[in-house]
């Protein structure tokens, strides 16, 4: 089923990203935190390197949190049924998502961490 043009595939995408973001409880988490570490990092005026590693880092979340969603809901359409190869595919694309929010974790502490110290002394 091909989108007819190039409009109705971004309103389409748009309108993925809003279900996304309505119904799915860990998105709307991300999307807070999205929002307050770039809140964080507007009122500690970090760099735009710092910047580039903020928006890597959550794209990287938002996008790894998407597929997962997308995932879940391919493996329900599938199978109604409880499935060991279901729980799987669905373990194993939250460990998807869980792995890019450490490493998010991480690029944050880096990318905070000497703002912060410097905002104590």
């Amino acid at each position: 089923m091909k989108n007819g043009n190039l409009g109705t595939s971004f309103k389409n995408a748009f309108r993925g990203l809003l279900t996304a973001f309505k119904s799915e409880r860990n998105m709307t988490i991300h999307g807070i935190a999205a929002v307050l570490v770039i809140i964080a990092g507007l009122l500690l005026r970090i760099d735009n390197t710092r910047w580039l590693a903020v928006f890597i880092a959550i794209g990287l979340v938002i996008v790894s949190e998407l597929f997962n969603t997308a995932i879940e809901i391919l493996t329900d359409m599938v199978t109604d049924q409880y499935s060991e190869k279901a729980k799987k595919v669905k373990d194993i694309s939250a460990g998807a998502v869980l792995f890019s929010t450490a490493i998010s974790v991480i690029i944050g502490i880096l990318v905070f961490l000497e703002p912060v110290v410097g905002l104590i002394k």
